[in-house]
């Protein structure tokens, strides 16, 4: 399955000063396979080493960093020959290597002639104890859940990609039933790549929420796994609560949906745990829509969104036909879905932090995102209704700003504001 991401890696392959490459992303969002298949189409050969369940590899970097030894290692474990330029490293899982991050800092410096990439989940390389990160000799690309784009290409419907990147509306406008059958799979669906895979293969929605419940399995594992129990329990009571803590009106983070009389001091540690899994997406409230958005943080409210739609209606047991079918009395659950899948599709795609806006006159803009130099508040709209009330009024506080709102209408330009359909938001910026 193609993934966007293999652009990106084509440009690291032909950087001038390149360094050793760690692809960082939550578990099972496809880093070893893109990796794969970017050796086998960029390089002559691959020496594919998976750190996790081989042995030889396990004390591979323990007695020095002899970058010669560990070359002509690494070879003789893969049974390839490595060629600088024309061989691809890949190290997986190297979080599982006593002293396997600490070795890219001598890749970096000793041997930079080589082409070396790390793929580890986010979870394993923040939490791992008993060597420094090597801060200064990696590059780092982080990869996401497949976005709805990338599910058309994976449905063999790139034509229907290139007529949304090229932004031609009115083609889009008479293709719109396509494309809203396709985004309600989507949204049952999701983007991990194995629920995808599974959906394209069977065509079968009971087989691919079998595999989404097995990987939010795999993640309550890891979480036991990785913490003291005393902090899984917290973890895990944010992460049973995040279902109900999207259906609210006001999606701002309550701590006692949690637990109930739960405080900040409570959470904070375990909400900075689901970040740095990759498991959740935050944004930050802001005070005032001014450059940089950063500098106007109100820290003390936020909203959460799981990773991934998908994800989202396996752990609400959000029945299959709910989400694949029109009309369907979903009511509240709508706007839920729809704004988890807006922000996962702007954090997968815009290389910025996404905020929310809100005050005490309850109006509050569902995101803010910079766009070069320019602020871009944007509302999310589950249907076709075209009421923007507090887009509104916000702009008309702010006429400096141009408003956004993606929901299931056709685009429309407005002095005050562009409306951009839903399945258009990985590819719109």
């Amino acid at each position: 399955m193609y993934r966007n991401i293999i652009e990106q890696l084509k440009e690291w392959k032909n950087k001038e000063r390149r360094k050793p490459l760690i692809l960082a992303g939550a578990r099972q969002v496809g880093k070893t396979y893109i990796l794969k298949k970017f050796g086998e189409q960029e390089f002559a050969n691959v020496a594919y080493i998976n750190c996790d369940d081989n042995e030889l590899a396990k004390d591979l970097f323990v007695q020095d960093y002899d970058m010669q030894r560990i070359i002509l290692a690494i070879g003789a474990i893969t049974q390839q020959s490595i060629e600088a330029g024309k061989t691809l490293i890949i190290l997986d899982e190297i979080q599982e290597s006593p002293r396997g991050l600490s070795v890219l800092k001598y890749f970096c410096e000793n041997a930079p002639q080589y082409h070396v990439a790390v793929a580890g989940s986010l979870l394993g390389i923040s939490m791992h104890r008993g060597e420094s990160f090597p801060v200064g000799k990696v590059d780092i690309l982080h990869i996401y859940p497949m976005t709805f784009d990338e599910f058309l290409l994976a449905k063999g419907k790139s034509q229907m990609v290139d007529i949304l990147r090229s932004k031609d509306w009115i083609t889009i406008k008479l293709l719109r039933g396509e494309f809203i059958k396709a985004l309600r799979e989507y949204y049952f669906v999701g983007g991990m790549p194995e629920s995808v895979n599974e959906f394209i293969r069977t065509n079968d929605a009971m087989k691919v929420r079998e595999i989404q419940n097995n990987i939010l399995y795999t993640y309550q594992k890891d979480i036991s796994k990785h913490v003291p129990i005393s902090e899984s329990n917290r973890i895990n009571m944010v992460w049973r609560s995040m279902p109900s803590q999207l259906v609210k009106e006001n999606k701002k983070f309550i701590y006692g949906v949690a637990k109930p009389g739960g405080r900040a001091k409570d959470f904070e540690v375990a909400i900075q745990w689901l970040m740095d899994a990759g498991l959740v997406y935050k944004a930050e409230r802001i005070l005032q829509p001014k450059m940089p958005l950063k500098f106007y943080v109100d820290i003390s409210s936020f909203k959460l969104f799981l990773l991934d739609c998908g994800l989202l209606g396996a752990m609400s047991e959000t029945p299959p036909e709910n989400l694949l079918v029109a009309d369907n009395g979903m009511e509240e659950s709508k706007g839920a879905f729809t704004e988890n899948y807006v922000m996962s599709q702007l954090v997968s795609t815009h290389n910025t932090s996404v905020f929310y806006y809100s005050n005490d006159a309850k109006l509050e803009i569902d995101f803010l995102i910079q766009h070069g130099s320019k602020i871009v508040p944007i509302e999310a709209k589950a249907e076709e209704n075209l009421r923007s009330k507090s887009l509104s009024i916000f702009v008309a506080d702010h006429p400096e700003l141009h408003g956004l709102r993606f929901s299931m209408s056709d685009y429309r330009e407005q002095d005050w504001m562009t409306n951009v359909p839903l399945y258009a938001v990985s590819t719109y910026f």
